[in-house]
């Protein structure tokens, strides 16, 4: 609705109009909201002259006239915005929820309007109505809200309350495009913050029963703080704890009863327990207190966070100065919550941080009372009670254990590894004698002063009573100091014990505040006189201020590490020398030289008769004048080989030569391999000289080679690897002249991202030149991308083929008589057969969109008698989608004597891949049978005739199962051009497409979608994010084609889940993914299986997943296969029974005893597909193959065989499948247990499978698959809990598959992040998964797991580094492996 004095062109966050504004009053802006009862509109005045309406115009046409509902629309979404308006929208949903009318309040400020929304709603019971609080912008974000209008600030006022709840739809795609704009920006980010500061109630899809909550977690804890000031004064009256005092628990008293109690504890009550073992717990604690780090990246909180937090804390009743120094420490609220757990001693801690049944000071009955009595006493000082036990036990007598426990207290918090107490050592007997006396000396005098005060319990050790002075406010102590004769008394410090009503931090914070003192101004001298003067007259005050945590906690916490560890990580980057562009004479007097060579004169004959050659000096100065150039030319134009050349020729020339690095990159490696046999050949000069290549893991360069073709990949991981930093990445192209990227138009990920990448590069390097080579002629695109980096240059090459005649499905099916469904009834609707013959619109009919391999085979018995026949000495080159097609091929040509048939695909090795360039034996015709690596880039001379499959596989990404795949689709246009060019390359030639042509006008795609837009991201937002980048959407926004940010948003978030990123930083974990090339869950698996010691086993079930699984299941015989299946599996889960099979299949291969015959028979009888086996293990070799050129595995037997020592530990191996699958997992859910009566009593009974029930976080209940090995099961290994899945189906219900059963340890170690439940309750993985256990326990496994994570990083740093017996490695593999127990 437009009103009076509405200003010009307003929109959210935009700037308003001149005039001021009169608020709008409520009938006239309900008008158009949902609720409204009104009819009438009131007709607003016409606008005083020169206010502009929301279109711009001069208002309405008509003085009067009432403004129509299009005019809001405009003002706020635009002229052409066609969606709904933020009011409607809030309303509709408040409608639908049966809450009241959405209320707004209003307020004009100098900013301009500003809006709230107020919801309501009536409770059922009581029939009262709730009111929220206004939903309210922070102060940082206030500005937001500022409006030039009323109405456009009751629109943003709606659009945030929408936000509020409904923030985990996707509603905004709806909402005009500012406020759209708002809602994934400013909003999304408000969001984030508030629920890392512990406010993810502020987002709740119901907001009133959030409240409710609240409202009685507040009456809750108010009931704990009765009851905890009631604990505290019994606590004062009641001695008993360390120190001779009932222990104050902070939020003492026993948990709450009553009907509020339970409903906090609604949903708990069947969640799996933890617990962790004794031994296990004194073995992880043993572990934190050598190597925990905090905070590894350095984070800092911005002081809103830190206020936060310390709010909520104190809230949760720890102590402000604890929380103060915690947020100085930690990154963010649950790792400064962790930092409290494991610091604050367990007398100032929160009861609700403590285990059921937790009584202070007391421990289990012991025989050995003499030892349980040193213990306590040693504990009344302060320490704790489980470190005094363990001192005492490496000890075994109470002054050594007195002396070493305040070795500890000394020590906590110092970065020096030195104590602060160490001193010259007197090491002999006179000094003993000597020690003794000088004490016995000094403890008469003290008698003698302190009189009764004065108490000596053996002849070591006195207590002396004090009254320390200056009280001020303090409440009142009567303290007794305790003073223990160290063996170089005076020369060393005694041992100093406080034993008072105080907390345990306290007391060891005056105790060591006296050591410092005695140790900078005492030593040599008798000292106890001095000390007790010195507490007295300073003990107060350090009650008021007992100083940071950290300086006492290694000694209240076992788990406290004694100093901080600081391990920044070292990071050498080399980046090779820049460029100095000096001329040098004798580089081009070499240049000039060789040209005069007959050999090299020869090749520059052939090359001159390339189309390429002619364009020469245009290329030259092209490159010369411009920083970025796109070459477009036909396949043949001799554009790959000649124009590298042409630039290093013309630099040789201006004796630059020395300067010149040219760097082209290559799509596949055959193509890098061939490029670089060809220009190396044509300038007469060996491959690794002048020209040379590097490939994955083969590389023939020197450092005076000048051309060095690369794979995509081996530049993108060169940039990737330099350092970290935009910097680093500029810095690492110093020594490089000139990047050519070839085939740019197949627009693979890689490139995208390498043009991303090079863009800033280019703005920084201004002598760097870009040049773009692309076989077709769409160049419009780049030129327009590259265009903010100064003017782009073009050149256009014109092909060099001869003619190709075509040849389509109903040609090649006459040409070859082929008979498959000859006689066959034709189907009549068919388009694809139009106007053919009966007999051939049939035989298509019956082929369908499958590749029929006996065509294929009498197609090139046709070419070949045609070819003989005209005694042409040719070759023919099939095009296949992949390589199990062109296995197939090659298996049916083999009955052909007279071929000499080849295969070609990325994964041949680089020397199997060059055989298809000679000529074929003599007698023979050379058949290559190829994927679309040979579409472009390579030249196999004496290709003649082309056969097309017109199919390719692609990779695409199914969101269903979160997993990439390689699908066989229809090629693309312009790849069957490239393809169809092929065959005209060194005479006329002919294409025979076993295609119809309605197929290639209709199915066929003009040019293939780029990748970026149908693959999954993760993999492409982990490489950014290894490059050192931080806004991975801002950087891939600015990419050709912008992915979806959606889609990025998403990658993020599940990176951070399985753990490769740590808030905004990269783990450890992340930098290997973001090396390996695989799958991420499939590579997060495999470096699992190389720290834990099955490196085989994860690597086989990766390359499984990768592949398939290897058992068939027949229709007619389902039942006999899932037997079978399930015989390998033995309850463990489907990918142990695929990985069990394939390792027995494994086995009979490499047994030379075994006929193949007999392997073959036993695949059968147990319904295993042999090709899918030796698929499953060329697949492995090759991911063995990848790890060991990134050194991550070693090449030597002897440490290979460690890496496979628990190859046969299947619990392990479960628990690492759902770790690297993470967040793919489901809770089981078991009915309630039944018994049956037996001779021995009561035995508890199976559950039924069917009664089993399973639930993940995005769909809730889910099935098992029928397929599955564990659909029958009714019980699982190793007190299984939860299973994790690799695919997810919806058909009439949501399946999983490949499963694999999983206990509790499993998911606190390797699943997403962990959160303590601060009523008490347990913890809760990954924002989802609840477990009911001591918090404490939560810590323990969180610290583990960022010790696992530097044990990585170690790894990183030292890819030879033997993980086999890390201490860290083992305790993780115990807890998995007995969940938590001891045994």
């Amino acid at each position: 609705m437009v009103k009076k004095g509405q200003a010009k062109g307003g929109k959210p966050g935009g700037g308003g109009g001149s005039k001021k504004l009169a608020p709008p009053t409520t009938s006239a802006d309900d008008s158009f909201i949902v609720f409204s009862n009104s009819d009438k509109e009131p007709k607003p005045r016409r606008p005083p002259p020169g206010t502009g309406g929301p279109s711009g115009l001069d208002g309405p046409a008509l003085a009067g006239e009432a403004p129509k509902r299009p005019d809001v629309k405009k003002l706020i979404g635009g002229a052409s915005w066609t969606g709904k308006l933020p009011v409607n929208m809030l309303s509709e949903h408040c409608q639908k929820q049966r809450w009241e009318k959405p209320e707004y309040t209003m307020s004009k400020t100098p900013e301009g309007y500003s809006s709230m929304v107020i919801l309501k709603a009536k409770n059922p019971k009581t029939q009262e109505f709730v009111q929220l609080q206004p939903f309210k912008l922070p102060p940082t974000h206030k500005h937001l809200a500022a409006k030039p209008t009323a109405l456009e600030a009751r629109h943003f006022a709606a659009t945030y309350g929408l936000f509020r709840v409904c923030s985990m739809r996707n509603i905004h795609m709806m909402l005009p495009p500012d406020y759209r704009d708002l809602w994934k920006g400013d909003f999304e980010a408000l969001k984030k913050g508030d629920i890392k500061e512990g406010r993810a109630w502020m987002y709740e899809a119901d907001p009133f029963a959030a409240l409710r909550e609240r409202e009685e977690a507040k009456a809750l804890m108010e009931k704990k703080r009765a009851e905890q000031v009631k604990a505290k004064e019994k606590a004062a009256n009641t001695p008993g704890g360390p120190g001779g005092v009932g222990l104050a628990l902070r939020n003492g008293g026993s948990a709450p009863s009553g009907s509020g109690s339970h409903n906090i504890h609604r949903g708990w009550t069947r969640v799996p327990k933890i617990e962790m073992g004794k031994r296990s717990r004194i073995h992880v604690e043993t572990l934190i207190r050598k190597y925990a780090i905090w905070n590894p990246h350095e984070v800092k909180m911005s002081e809103f966070q830190k206020h936060s937090i310390i709010n909520e804390f104190k809230n949760l009743d720890f102590r402000q100065s604890h929380v103060e120094e915690a947020v100085e420490e930690c990154k963010d609220r649950e790792e400064t919550l962790e930092w409290l757990l494991i610091h604050v001693p367990e007398d100032d801690l929160p009861r609700w941080a403590l285990p059921e049944g937790y009584t202070a000071g007391i421990s289990m009955a012991s025989s050995d009372l003499k030892r349980e009595g040193a213990i306590k006493r040693l504990a009344e000082a302060g320490y704790s009670l489980d470190l005094c036990r363990q001192i005492f036990d490496v000890h075994g007598d109470e002054g050594g254990a007195a002396y070493a426990l305040q070795e500890i207290l000394l020590s906590s918090g110092q970065d020096s590894d030195s104590s602060p107490a160490e001193q010259d050592s007197w090491a002999s007997q006179d000094a003993e004698e000597s020690s003794e006396s000088i004490w016995e000396e000094e403890l008469t005098s003290l008698h003698s002063v302190f009189g009764e005060k004065f108490s000596r319990p053996s002849k070591d050790v006195c207590r002396i009573a004090i009254t320390p002075a200056n009280r001020g406010r303090n409440q009142a102590v009567e303290p007794v100091l305790q003073f223990r004769r160290s063996l170089e008394y005076p020369q060393k410090v005694p041992v100093v014990s406080v034993h008072a009503v105080l907390p345990s931090y306290i007391r060891l914070s005056i105790m060591k505040q006296a050591l410092n003192h005695a140790i900078d101004n005492l030593i040599g001298e008798q000292m106890l006189f001095f000390l007790v003067d010195w507490l007295e007259q300073n003990m107060y005050g350090i009650i008021e201020r007992p100083g940071r945590l950290r300086e006492i906690s290694a000694a209240a916490s076992t788990t406290s590490e004694v100093r901080p560890i600081h391990r920044k990580r070292q990071t050498f980057t080399r980046h090779p020398r820049p460029i100095k562009w000096t001329p040098n004479p004798k580089s081009k007097e070499d240049w000039t030289r060789r040209q005069l060579d007959p050999k090299l004169e020869a090749r520059i004959g052939q090359r001159k008769t390339l189309p390429a050659w002619e364009m020469r000096e245009i290329i030259i100065d092209t490159v010369n004048d411009h920083q970025v150039t796109i070459i477009s030319g036909e396949t043949g134009s001799g554009k790959s080989t000649q124009s590298a050349q042409f630039i290093l020729d013309d630099l040789y020339q201006r004796s630059l030569g020395d300067c010149t690095k040219i760097i082209c990159t290559q799509p596949r490696r055959i193509s890098a391999l061939g490029l670089a046999d060809r220009v190396s050949e044509e300038r007469c000069s060996p491959v690794g000289q002048e020209v040379g290549y590097i490939i994955r893991g083969e590389s023939k360069t020197t450092p005076s080679t000048k051309i060095t073709f690369v794979t995509t990949g081996v530049l993108l991981r060169r940039l990737q690897t330099s350092g970290g930093s935009s910097e680093d990445v500029v810095a690492s192209l110093a020594d490089v002249s000139h990047v050519i990227i070839d085939e740019v138009h197949e627009r693979s990920l890689d490139t995208d991202f390498l043009l991303v990448l090079l863009r800033d590069v280019l703005r920084k390097r201004k002598d760097l030149k870009l040049i773009l080579m692309s076989a077709t002629l769409d160049a419009g695109v780049f030129e327009d991308y590259f265009r903010s980096n100064g003017k782009v240059g073009r050149v256009e090459i014109s092909g060099r083929t001869y003619p190709v005649e075509d040849y389509y499905l109903d040609d090649v099916i006459q040409m070859t008589g082929f008979n498959a469904g000859r006689g066959a009834r034709r189907d009549d609707d068919d388009t694809e057969t139009d106007g053919m013959d009966a007999d051939v619109a049939a035989a298509i009919q019956s082929i369908g969109m499958r590749i029929n391999y006996d065509l294929v085979m009498q197609t090139v018995k046709e070419i070949d008698a045609e070819l003989s026949h005209l005694k042409q000495d040719g070759g023919i080159l099939i095009f296949m989608p992949g390589v199990v097609e062109i296995s197939r091929t090659i298996d049916y040509l083999r009955s052909v004597s007279n071929l000499h048939v080849l295969p070609l695909h990325a994964s041949l090795q680089s020397s199997d891949q060059r055989r298809v360039f000679p000529h074929a034996p003599s007698g023979k015709r050379k058949v290559v049978v190829a994927t679309n690596v040979a579409e472009t880039s390579i030249t196999i001379d004496d290709i003649v005739a082309v056969i097309d499959s017109g199919r390719v596989k692609e990779t695409s990404y199914d969101p269903q199962n979160n997993m990439r795949k390689l699908e066989e689709v229809w090629a693309s246009r312009a790849a069957c051009k490239q393809r169809r060019g092929r065959a005209g390359r060194v005479q006329a030639g002919k294409c025979y497409k076993l295609y119809t042509r309605n197929a290639e006008m209709t199915k066929m795609m003009e040019r293939p979608e780029p990748e970026i837009r149908r693959v999954p991201l993760e993999q492409l937002c982990l490489s950014v994010r290894a490059m050192g980048i931080k806004e991975v959407g801002r950087f891939l926004a600015s990419a050709l084609t912008p992915p979806e940010s959606l889609a990025v948003d998403g990658a993020m978030d599940l990176l951070g889940r399985m753990g490769a990123l740590d808030g905004d930083d990269l783990t450890a974990l992340g930098r290997h993914l973001s090396m390996i090339p695989a799958d991420l869950r499939c590579g997060k698996l495999m470096v699992y299986g190389a720290m834990f010691g099955c490196l085989d086993a994860c690597v086989t079930i990766a390359a499984i997943l990768t592949v398939k699984s290897p058992f068939v299941s027949p229709q007619e015989k389902r039942e006999e296969a899932k037997s079978a299946r399930a015989k390998f599996a033995k309850n463990q889960g489907d990918l142990i029974g695929d990985l069990k099979a394939f390792e027995q299949w494994d086995e009979m291969v490499s047994n030379r005893g075994i006929r193949q015959g007999e392997i073959r028979n036993w695949c059968s009888d147990n319904f295993l597909n042999y090709q899918t086996l030796n698929d499953i293990s060329s697949n492995r070799s090759q991911y063995l193959t990848s790890l060991r050129e990134l050194s991550f595995i070693p090449s030597s037997f002897s440490v290979a065989s460690e890496m496979n020592k628990n190859n046969n530990n299947l619990a392990l191996i479960r628990s690492l499948c759902a770790g690297a699958f993470n967040p793919q997992l489901a809770r089981i859910d078991f009915p309630d247990k039944k018994f049956a009566q037996s001779v021995s009593g009561a035995v508890e009974l199976d559950p039924e499978a069917k009664t089993i029930k399973y639930f993940n976080q995005e769909n809730g209940r889910v099935f098992v698959h029928p397929s599955s090995t564990v659909f029958d099961a009714q019980t699982f290994p190793g007190n299984s809990v939860y299973m994790s899945y690799f695919n997810k189906m919806a058909t009439s219900k949501v399946f999983i598959r490949d499963l694999t059963p999983f206990n509790a340890y499993t998911a606190l170690l390797f699943s997403g992040p962990i959160t303590l439940d601060t009523l008490g309750r347990g913890l809760i993985v990954d924002g989802w998964l609840r477990l009911r256990g001591w918090a404490r326990i939560g810590v323990l496994v969180s610290r583990l797991r960022g010790m696992l994570d530097d044990v990585l990083a170690r790894k990183i740093d030292e890819p030879g580094l033997n993980l086999s017996g890390n201490e860290v490695v083992e305790v993780v593999m115990r807890l998995v492996e007995l969940d938590g127990l001891d045994q």
